[in-house]
């Protein structure tokens, strides 16, 4: 099977961009194309077709290459609960939660016959694979044992491309430093060098790519310009406050409790494309201030996550913002922190069976962790019960082990296509719990939300910003732009010669 792996100096140097990219490049020439990445960590999550959970980094990857997502572009999730500990998901499915050592000293062989398993498949559905790896190739205590970058371009048997992110500043040193640690036979399979993120003017470089090429003989492919505002999501927690930091003052101020555990924040991402929205994140009671609206987020350990805001004292500050008619959404996660109470039967959230902790009481219900997670694409309607239009269709995914039942009729969100009532609606809308992610994604309920918002500070309400008409364009755009700026003929030349080899 023909392919490249795409390889960093470091973690956030935009691999996860420049795959994504290079997937809608060859999906443009007719090739077809799939991406995969081996071992994921993170909690920002994508849900397949058939109801698995796959890193979102590869689920937009399978958008830009006009395929349907699936496990095998990711086998194995890791996604962290603690400091030390993380859930294992295994071609889509929640396995089991370890520790970095024992998934290190116990997993590595599973590992390796799933990831074999999965290129194997791919490669009889698909002609053309984009590989991305994960942090750095050198990381020496890990590297006899790693399932992410040098392995597993040995196990497709592809060239290696090398990025570097001269933003940061260090190109060089970590560009050589990088080659000079890798083993001979890796050193051996990286074919090109991108440098990504450039800001300025090209010409004054130049020099700088001679150096390169003359002191590493391998070509550089390319000089990637630094693209904001590219609507992409991003993958991990490295991205998150660079791509939420910018600075835009809107009419709306709505403050995001930023959690330690903090999941799918790509749920928040379509507030920056609205213009009179700014959007912020709140660490501490000091930063709370006097927003329109909160919203708590998903995460991967709603009992920790909600004992932070209460270390942080920032559940007075959002009870007394209820209080004073201000708006809060939660979702998944901050669904479950806003009822009454959280019990963790089976101790899948924090590892403590029946670990029982009081929520801040802002919805009249109950949640209780199982062991069985949930994971599926959901879509409904408005229920009865909100006064809302019932023919606008809404659309997202669950992903979640606790179950929320409320104990005051006639609450409930949302009428889904499966016959159940979900979420929780309340005060004509000022509280709202839903464990539907990607609610915001739904341009009509966001602009309708928003328009409450509006409405209730005196502010005439506006039309809808349409953001998911324009997906497919933004994948053609970054395409195109990052082609400007690529050897992309010389890119297929090393992959056809490695090929032959």
């Amino acid at each position: 099977m023909k392919g490249v792996m795409i390889q960093g100096t470091s973690s956030d140097v935009g691999k996860s961009l420049i795959v994504t990219a290079l997937c809608r490049m060859f999906a443009n020439d007719g090739r077809k194309v799939v991406p995969f990445k081996s071992q994921n960590m993170s909690n920002n999550s994508y849900v397949t077709k058939d109801g698995k959970e796959i890193g979102r980094a590869q689920g937009i990857q399978a958008e830009a290459a006009k395929i349907e997502a699936t496990v095998w572009m990711n086998p194995l999730l890791l996604k962290p609960r603690s400091n030390q500990d993380s859930e294992i998901v295994y071609l889509g499915k929640s396995l089991k939660t370890l520790s970095g050592r024992g998934y290190r000293d116990t997993f590595y062989e599973n590992g390796l016959d799933v990831i074999k398993k999965s290129l194997d498949q791919l490669s009889n559905e698909y002609d053309l694979i984009v590989i991305e790896g994960a942090g750095s190739p050198v990381e020496i205590n890990l590297k006899d044992r790693e399932l992410v970058n040098m392995k597993v371009a040995e196990l497709a048997n592809v060239p290696v491309v090398l990025v570097a992110d001269i933003d940061r500043g260090g190109v060089f040193a970590s560009i050589v430093g990088t080659l000079e640690l890798l083993e001979p036979e890796e050193r051996q399979r990286v074919a090109g060098v991108i440098i990504n993120k450039f800001r300025g003017d090209i010409s004054l470089f130049e020099d700088g790519i001679h150096w390169l090429e003359k002191k590493t003989g391998i070509p550089v492919l390319g000089v990637l310009p630094f693209v904001e505002n590219h609507m992409i999501d991003g993958e991990d927690s490295l991205s998150l406050n660079d791509k939420f930091a910018v600075g835009k003052k809107g009419n709306l101020d709505i403050a995001v409790i930023q959690l330690p555990f903090i999941s799918n924040y790509s749920d928040l991402e379509p507030f920056l494309y609205e213009e009179d929205v700014s959007i912020r994140w709140v660490k501490q009671a000091s930063e709370f201030g006097n927003p329109d609206a909160v919203i708590i987020p998903g995460t991967k350990s709603t009992i920790n996550d909600l004992k932070s805001i209460r270390d942080r004292k920032l559940d007075l500050l959002i009870q007394a913002h209820i209080e004073n008619g201000g708006y809060v959404v939660g979702i998944c996660g901050g669904y479950q922190i806003l009822g009454e109470e959280i019990i963790d039967e089976a101790g899948s959230d924090t590892g403590i069976v029946n670990n029982t902790m009081r929520g801040l009481g802002c919805i009249p219900g109950r949640t209780i962790f199982y062991e069985e997670k949930e994971t599926v694409r959901a879509a409904g309607v408005y229920h009865e019960n909100t006064g809302l239009a019932a023919d606008k269709k809404l659309e997202g995914f669950e992903i979640h082990l606790g179950k929320t039942a409320l104990h005051e009729e006639g609450s409930s969100f949302l009428s889904l296509e499966n016959g159940k009532v979900e979420g929780y609606f309340g005060r004509n809308g000022q509280i709202i719990g839903t464990y539907l992610h990607h609610l915001f994604h739904n341009d009509e309920w966001r602009n309708t939300w928003l328009n409450l918002i509006r409405k209730s500070k005196g502010i005439h309400r506006k039309d809808t910003t349409n953001i998911r008409e324009h997906l497919d364009k933004r994948y053609d755009e970054l395409a195109a732009r990052m082609k400007e700026h690529l050897n992309f003929e010389l890119l297929n030349d090393i992959i056809n010669k490695w090929c032959s080899k």
